[in-house]
């Protein structure tokens, strides 16, 4: 199984607009983040996306995306969900809609704002069949399993896939570690975490936070990504443990 990060950055990305890039060094590519999202595919070449990030045409152009087999929403904020037009091209050529995942109440809230991607408008098709998660346990060849996490006043779906024997956690947007995070991550080999800075934030998880989740859920390798403009590449990575990967756009691990 392959985990492909299309987009490491915050909400904002980095460089902010006005050329901002905090501390993080201009001249490292690495620096220069999308809105966050990643990309699996299995050994047989069956695709999940997870969220529709603001930058998701240029995501896929870059990483010569064109089909995948179904798409999952951690929650309705516009950094991982206002991409969500551009499923249409993904939709072309299929024999029905792209099979899309939430938790209820992000499905609901999804379907108020983006209601033609849903149920089709004015002849054009539905672009996705959306669904709750409830009873979801496998998905194009993947195992499902999920929980809910503290998003400040909010919450985010944290999710576990797992193929070809191996297992991936995406933890975006969390603020709070529970138990049931705990639970559901467990033993994973792949943990893709919210990393936001190294001080504390009141909705995103810090550095340390981050790191805490990995060693308590025993991960066998942490990427972090959601980083916001203090998060210099080279100087994090010399400054996180061994097996600890930081993210950044087109970063693909073979899992």
């Amino acid at each position: 199984m392959k985990c492909l990060v299309l987009g490491s950055g915050t909400s904002t990305g980095v460089p902010r607009i006005g050329d901002d890039w905090g501390d993080c060094d201009p001249s490292e590519p690495r620096n220069r983040r999308t809105r966050v999202s990643i990309m699996l595919e299995s050994n047989e070449g069956r695709r999940l996306l997870i969220d529709t990030s603001t930058d998701l045409r240029q995501q896929l152009l870059a990483n010569g995306i064109d089909a995948i087999d179904a798409v999952f929403w951690t929650h309705d904020h516009a950094d991982h969900c206002h991409g969500i037009d551009d499923l249409r091209v993904l939709r072309y050529g299929r024999g029905g809609p792209i099979p899309g995942y939430a938790s209820a109440y992000t499905a609901e809230r999804l379907r108020r704002r983006f209601d033609y991607v849903f149920a089709g408008q004015h002849g054009y098709p539905t672009i996705v069949s959306l669904e709750a998660l409830d009873r979801l346990r496998l998905c194009a060849g993947f195992s499902v399993s999920w929980c809910q996490m503290p998003h400040g006043p909010a919450q985010t779906t944290g999710f576990r896939f797992e193929c070809d024997g191996k297992s991936v956690a995406y933890a975006t947007d969390f603020s709070e570690i529970r138990d049931e995070m705990i639970d559901t991550f467990a033993d994973v080999d792949l943990l893709v975490t919210d990393c936001l800075r190294r001080e504390p934030h009141p909705t995103h998880a810090h550095l340390a936070m981050a790191l805490e989740l990995a060693d308590r859920c025993g991960a066998r390798q942490t990427v972090l990504t959601h980083l916001d403009k203090s998060m210099d590449y080279r100087s994090l990575t010399d400054e996180v443990p061994h097996g600890v990967v930081v993210g950044y756009d087109g970063l693909e691990i073979a899992v």
